[in-house]
């Protein structure tokens, strides 16, 4: 038995942020539709050898446990300056007041506990869409 449908099965898989923590509190949003839109550092896609997204691509959202629980299809992928972010895509990534101010210091903070900020970086923003909820697999009771 597979922990997704087969339709699924050949997706890339990943979940937001770099804890779990931060993972679960961002699928939340997602799936509550308040999270629509994400970046990430072009460098961290270089060197993990990610594929840039691209409008229609389709991805698992995992939570903070690493489980399947959403599919996404990118609706839109820019690759732009840091700091030529603009306040509609700070609001459509849900998080905090969804304020450009709030948004600013979070991802200042992100990427600086990467390893690499600076206002000149170039950052992959995407805009994406839920497809679908993935029916987490039942826990045993204990």
């Amino acid at each position: 038995m597979t922990d997704v449908p087969e339709k699924y099965a050949h997706l890339q898989r990943w979940a937001f942020g770099d804890n779990p923590k931060l993972a679960d509190e961002l699928l939340a949003l997602v799936l509550i539709g308040k999270k629509t839109a994400s970046c990430g550092a072009l460098w961290q896609y270089e060197q993990e050898n990610w594929p840039v997204p691209k409008p229609g691509d389709l991805a698992i959202v995992l939570d903070g446990a690493q489980k399947p629980r959403c599919v996404i299809e990118t609706t839109s992928a820019d690759i732009k300056r840091f700091d030529q972010v603009d306040a509609q895509f700070a609001h459509d990534e849900g998080e905090g007041d969804q304020s450009y101010a709030f948004w600013r210091g979070a991802h200042e903070e992100y990427f600086t506990r990467q390893g690499r900020f600076s206002p000149d970086m170039l950052v992959v923003c995407e805009r994406f869409r839920l497809i679908e909820v993935l029916t987490p697999a039942k826990e045993s009771v204990q």
